[in-house]
Formats: C-alpha cells, sequence, structure tokens
C-alpha cells in the first residue's frame, strides 16, 4: 500500500485540504445567509450557481490547462477559491454571493481536472484501481472532516471563512512543490447527450435525478437542520451522517449490484430516498436521535444512487466511449444541479424547510416509477458481461481516466470543443454499442 500512496501523496493530501475547505464552506454558506436573512429562493440559486460555475468549469477546464500548464493552472485555481472564500465575508450580499459561489464552482472543477489527471499520470495500470479507491475513501470522509470543523467557530464571525480561505489555500503546497513532470496536456471530448439517453435512460435520468434531490438537499439541508431545533453542533454532525452513510453504502449496494440487474438496486436505493424523504419531517418534529437516524439511512441510500446509475451507463457503452459516457453523465448531474435547488429553494419559500425533503423524496418517486418502466421494457444484461462496480466521486471528467474500468484511455478526438448535443430525439431504447457489437469486457483488474 506504501509504494502505492507514496507517488501520489502530494495529491492526495492536495485534495484532502481542497475537499475539506470546500466541505467547510458547503455547510457554512447557507447557514451565514440564513443568518443575513437571505430568502429561501436567493440561497436556493446561490446552490444553483455553484453548480453552473463547475459545469463551465469542466467544460472550459482543459483550455485553461492547455494555455498555461497545470501548475500555473492549479496555483491560480487555489489562489480564487481562496480570494472567493473570503470575499464571502466582505459581501453579505444575495447578489455578491451568487457570482462568488459560481466562481467557486469553476476553480475547483478545474482544481479537480488538474489533481485527477496528475494521479491518472503517476498510476500505473496495476495501482490505477487502488488509487481510484483511495481518492473515493478521501473525497467522503474528508468532506465530513470539513462538516465537523464548522463547530469550531460561530458562522456570523469572519473566522470560519478564513478558515476555509487557509485550508483552500495550503492545497497549493504540495503540488506547488512537487518535483514530479507535470502530465500531457487535458484533452476534451464531445458530449452527445441523446445518444447517452438512447444507450440507457435508466443511467442517464438516474444521474440528472442525483442532481435534481442531492443538490437541493447540499443547498438547503443545513437550514432544514436549524429549523428543526438543532445547535451549530448538531447541523455539522447531522450533515455529517450524510456523508458518513454514502460512505458506507457505496460499496455494498455496488457490489450488490455486480451480481443482479443493477437497476433492481438502483430502484431500492429510490425507494429508500422515498421514504427518508418522507420521515425525516416526521422525525424532526418527535426526538433528535430520529433526525439523526434518518440522516444516516438518507445519506446511505441517496448517495450511492449517482455511482449506480454510471456504473448502469458503462453497462452499456463500448471501452472507447467510456470517458465521453462519464463525463457526460458529470455534465447531466450539474444540469439537475443546477435546476434542483432553484425548484425546491422556490417551493420551501412557500411552505417553509420542512418541505425539502418530500420535495426529493418526489423527485426520486418519479425516477423510481421511470426505472419500473424501463425494467418492464428491457431485460438486463447477464452480470457476467458487464464492468464491476466502482464508487465514483463525481468531480470531474478527469476522474473518468483514472477508473480501472476506462483502460487509462483518452478522448479519441482530441478535441478542445465544449460539449453538444445530438439533434436526434432519444428514442427511449438501452441499445447502444455495447447491445450493437457485444457487452463491454470485465477491467483486467479488480477494484481494490
Amino acid at each position: 500500500m506504501i509504494q502505492v500512496i507514496a507517488p501520489v501523496g502530494a495529491l492526495l493530501t492536495s485534495v484532502a485540504l481542497l475537499l475539506m475547505g470546500n466541505g467547510l464552506q458547503g455547510t457554512l454558506l447557507p447557514l451565514r445567509a440564513d443568518i443575513e436573512a437571505f430568502s429561501p429562493l436567493a440561497i436556493g440559486v446561490m446552490g444553483s450557481s455553484y453548480y453552473f460555475g463547475f459545469a463551465l468549469g469542466c467544460l472550459y477546464g482543459p483550455v485553461v490547462v492547455g494555455r498555461v500548464g497545470h501548475i500555473r493552472t492549479f496555483t491560480a485555481g487555489t489562489a480564487l477559491a481562496s480570494t472567493v472564500a473570503l470575499a464571502h465575508a466582505l459581501l453579505t450580499e444575495p447578489w455578491a454571493w451568487w457570482p462568488l459561489r459560481a466562481l467557486t464552482g469553476f476553480a475547483l472543477a478545474i482544481l479537480y481536472m488538474v489533481i485527477e489527471s496528475w494521479l491518472n499520470e503517476r498510476a500505473t495500470n496495476q495501482t490505477r484501481g487502488t488509487v481510484m479507491s483511495i481518492y473515493t475513501v478521501i473525497n467522503l470522509t474528508v468532506i465530513m472532516a470539513g462538516q465537523m470543523l464548522l463547530t469550531l467557530y460561530e458562522p456570523a464571525s469572519f473566522a470560519p471563512f478564513a478558515l476555509a480561505s487557509i485550508l483552500v489555500s495550503l492545497a497549493a503546497l504540495p503540488v506547488a512543490l512537487s518535483s514530479a513532470l507535470a502530465p500531457a496536456p487535458l484533452r476534451s471530448t464531445r458530449i452527445r447527450f441523446a445518444r447517452l439517453f438512447r444507450i440507457s435512460p435508466v443511467g442517464f435520468m438516474g444521474a440528472f435525478a442525483v442532481g435534481l434531490g442531492n443538490g437541493a438537499f447540499w443547498s438547503l439541508a443545513p437550514l432544514f437542520a436549524i429549523g428543526s431545533g438543532l445547535d451549530l453542533k448538531g447541523v455539522a454532525f447531522f450533515m455529517s451522517l450524510v456523508v458518513l452513510g454514502g460512505a458506507i453504502g457505496q460499496y455494498p449496494l455496488g457490489k450488490l449490484s455486480d451480481r443482479t440487474d443493477r437497476r433492481r438496486v438502483i430502484l431500492a436505493a429510490a425507494i429508500g430516498v422515498v421514504l427518508m424523504g418522507g420521515l425525516l419531517p416526521l422525525a424532526a418534529g418527535m426526538f433528535a436521535p430520529g433526525l439523526f437516524v434518518g440522516a444516516f439511512l438518507f445519506g446511505l441510500t441517496a448517495m450511492p444512487v449517482y455511482s449506480l446509475s454510471v456504473a448502469h451507463m458503462n453497462d452499456f457503452v463500448e471501452p472507447d466511449g467510456f470517458v465521453e459516457a462519464s463525463s457526460g453523465m458529470l455534465m447531466v448531474f450539474a444540469v439537475g444541479a443546477v435546476v434542483g435547488p432553484m425548484i425546491a429553494s422556490w417551493a420551501t419559500g412557500f411552505a417553509g424547510v420542512d418541505l425539502l425533503f418530500p420535495y426529493i423524496a418526489g423527485v426520486y418517486a418519479v425516477f423510481a416509477v421511470f426505472v419500473v418502466v424501463r425494467m418492464r421494457t428491457r431485460s438486463a444484461p447477464h452480470p457476467d458481461d458487464r464492468p464491476d462496480f466502482v464508487a465514483t466521486a463525481g468531480t470531474s471528467p478527469a476522474l473518468a481516466i483514472l477508473d480501472p474500468r476506462s483502460d487509462g484511455e483518452t478522448p479519441a478526438d482530441g478535441s478542445e470543443s465544449a460539449a453538444s448535443t445530438e439533434t436526434s430525439a432519444p428514442d427511449g431504447s438501452e441499445s447502444g454499442p455495447a447491445q450493437d457489437r457485444g457487452m463491454v469486457s470485465r477491467p483486467p483488474q479488480e477494484q481494490a
């Protein structure tokens, strides 16, 4: 294990600091916005702005890196993200926070892209699966640590913003001081959304549903926790339990999906989210322990749906289409996450934050019905004819190349064009290259 971690230790340290700072901001900003009397709609737009900037970063990150290189891009990105974290404390107005959150999303998408492409460059075919697993574990656990940092200072003070800025700034040091050669230039690939929908409607709509539902959760859940009577430590614990549940649920559900029709596991997880979405508001009015148990169970069912949806999509794509599929799924999620917080905040503006989880339950209920319809339309491929499940962090398109299922492929066209859609309308079938020319074979190495 040490031999695997040593070549990428500096990069993993950078991403841990970066994620910790971002995790702290993710919960801090809705709480501070509530203190500043932002309307629910203003807070929802703030969450949508982050994902809008994130999507732009995914699209144009390769262009930026191609012009100035990895190290300069990473240094500039951390400077921008660190500055924006402080600017939130200086300009506590909705009109200022919306573009600031978009800048944060843009900067972090590019920073993730640089780190993940660098990880892929340093990893070998034999260690890529292990590096991917370590990266995913760090992603989940460090975000939870960032949530708990919220308990150190009052959200109304300047200190938590300064701490977030410090963490993001420190993330630049391991990369800037590394003597390792920079990786090859990033290359983007054209994303054909209509084609991805035709290949796997369930996978495509799963990513969109996660964006609609989970995107709203990250934007408004701290307000729900405060409205349920939790103090600052309770809010941090509530959010951390959701992340912990998601971390624990990834691999059991993923490995179960390797043995059966993945859509059954996706459906079960979606039904679990529906149940938790209905029960959490009731638990909030009864007793705090029930609220914490519900948070854990919500994370256990809601957070793995994206990875399961990506795995289902990858069951139907050829090896040379893996990067396009993974990048496309991330963009579909981002689109949903732009729309979801605005819809949820509009609804909660009329009925209060107790409507947040019923809204999320409604999103997943519609998705569950869609999954049932698709299961009756087409049978699943045999488990032996599919690649194994891999937990997906969903941080940038560059992670698709590090994924052991991709065999380290790069985009075939090598272009730096922005994502585009097909003009043909989706026909609703799950047939694609894998159906026409044989299913994707199992990867040469197992997920560690």
